[in-house]
């Protein structure tokens, strides 16, 4: 396994601790968990973090390394990343359904001894599962940041197609080579190519074939008025990889949400973001 996926990310002015939380029979999830040197910001609402899909921790370091300081955080990655340890020999498809993906969060707040006395912070694949949990009131928080939610994992035909193929290791090589040529012709920020080369670089490659296998098939519900908790979409016009329309639409579906719109999103990987996210927290 990569230095990537294990290890504690120490940071100034904070104590790091990370463990594999049981959420099934099979599945263990890496949490990282930061708590300020200063005492005294121990009674301020901890934030929980769930990352993209594939989201590499390292993307993310910027932001962290700063929040660490102000107040706890706890960094949950989710089950198709290579940090997971999972113990069955073949996973499938509904082995990365939202709804599981969702179910191994509540478990992970469980443990944690986290009621409703936290603010929750999302991305992309992140985002999409706490809104579908928080829509079927599986999850409840403070608050909701969602960074650039997928309202579907829309893909070409031609990817969907060889996705559902039983193909060998060296045919998903091959499709995540063409995935990394695409990303490089499509996206424009140059924080943001990096971080997704990066992580699909470092995919476990069966797991990312059973999660892709999944996610084309779900879309959010329409209805999405069961969200009763204060929510906040942050979102770039210059991200090409989501699509500022789908963020507006999930917007105007949650009771109360507003629109935050960002420089661009790799600016809400970077401490900056935070002048955003402190404002949103202020006015609840």
């Amino acid at each position: 396994m990569s230095n990537y996926w294990v290890g504690p990310q120490e940071f100034p002015h904070s104590e790091c601790s990370e463990e594999w939380v049981r959420v099934s029979d099979t599945v263990s999830l890496r949490v990282l968990s930061w708590k300020p040197t200063d005492e005294a910001l121990h009674q301020l609402d901890p934030v929980v973090m769930i990352p993209g899909w594939g989201s590499l921790f390292e993307g993310w370091k910027p932001l962290v390394a700063e929040w660490v300081t102000r107040r706890r955080v706890l960094y949950i990655e989710t089950r198709e990343k290579t940090s997971a340890r999972i113990e069955q020999k073949r996973m499938s498809a509904k082995d990365f359904s939202i709804e599981r993906f969702s179910k191994d969060i509540a478990v992970v707040l469980s443990h944690y001894q986290l009621k409703n006395d936290f603010h929750l912070f999302s991305s992309s694949l992140g985002s999409t599962l706490l809104i579908d949990s928080l829509q079927r009131r599986e999850i409840h928080a403070k608050s909701s940041l969602f960074v650039a939610p997928n309202e579907h994992f829309k893909l070409p035909l031609w990817a969907r197609i060889v996705i559902k193929l039983p193909l060998p290791i060296l045919a998903l090589k091959m499709m995540r080579s063409i995935t990394l040529r695409a990303i490089e012709k499509k996206v424009k920020e140059e924080g943001q190519r990096i971080r997704y080369r990066r992580a699909l670089v470092e995919q476990e490659l069966v797991r990312w074939r059973a999660s892709a296998r999944s996610l084309i098939a779900y879309a959010l519900p329409k209805d999405l008025s069961n969200i009763t908790v204060p929510c906040g979409i942050l979102a770039a016009q210059s991200d090409k990889l989501h699509a500022m329309d789908a963020a507006k639409s999930i917007a105007a579906r949650i009771p109360g949400a507003v629109m935050i719109e960002v420089p661009s999103n790799q600016y809400a990987h970077e401490a900056d973001v935070l002048v955003e996210v402190e404002a949103f927290h202020a006015s609840l």
